[in-house]
């Protein structure tokens, strides 16, 4: 086993904000299920990735009972459940130290949010040394409000202003920071073929 599939923070916390009406992969459980199917089959490690921020009293906070993975989603007994506090995986975590224990030399990331998380984990891991695969595909992310416009706006006026990232603009964005760079782009098919061996 020389590859590890992360499922970064694909939990029910992002279902409970206003503007997961605006996700731009609403069925991301099954497009991530078909990665997980797939490096299972081969034999590769699952790990399991939740956002944290304790005491903040929001839908992050452990106590708010939403930072558990979105129905659908299920380890595996022996697939690692990670808790993160910072937006990459490695940081706040023993993630290194399990990829490094099982011999883990690659990493396919997949997860919420595109822009943030995800790509954040995928360029930590390139600089730790990691090949990665960044399945854009089985991403998702929501528009994203200018930095100067002001907080506590409802979803629909974010996107109102003209200001907004939308999401598509923001996984292309991804893309071009990631490839050649910190990443390999791949579809969910290309991933699951070589997964499985097909």
């Amino acid at each position: 086993m020389n590859r590890a599939l992360l499922v970064i923070d694909v939990q029910e916390s992002f279902r409970r904000r206003d503007n997961w009406r605006h996700v731009s992969a609403p069925d991301i459980v099954d497009r991530v299920n078909r990665l997980v199917t797939a490096a299972r089959a081969d034999g590769d490690l699952v790990v399991w990735v939740l956002h944290n921020e304790p005491g903040t009293g929001g839908v992050f906070d452990p106590a708010s009972g939403f930072v558990r993975l979105m129905d659908g989603l299920e380890p595996e007994p022996g697939e690692p459940l990670v808790h993160k506090t910072a937006h990459n995986a490695f940081t706040t975590t023993n993630l290194q130290q399990t990829l490094t224990a099982r011999g883990v030399r690659e990493v396919v990331v997949c997860g919420i949010r595109t822009e943030q998380c995800c790509e954040t984990t995928a360029r930590v891991a390139s600089d730790l040394g990691y090949d990665v695969t960044f399945v854009t595909e089985a991403t998702a992310t929501t528009p994203l409000a200018h930095w100067e416009a002001p907080a506590g706006r409802t979803a629909d006026e974010v996107l109102a202003d003209p200001r907004t990232l939308q999401a598509d603009q923001l996984i292309a964005r991804t893309e071009y920071a990631l490839a050649g760079r910190f990443a390999t782009i791949r579809t969910i098919a290309e991933v699951a073929g070589t997964l499985t061996g097909s």
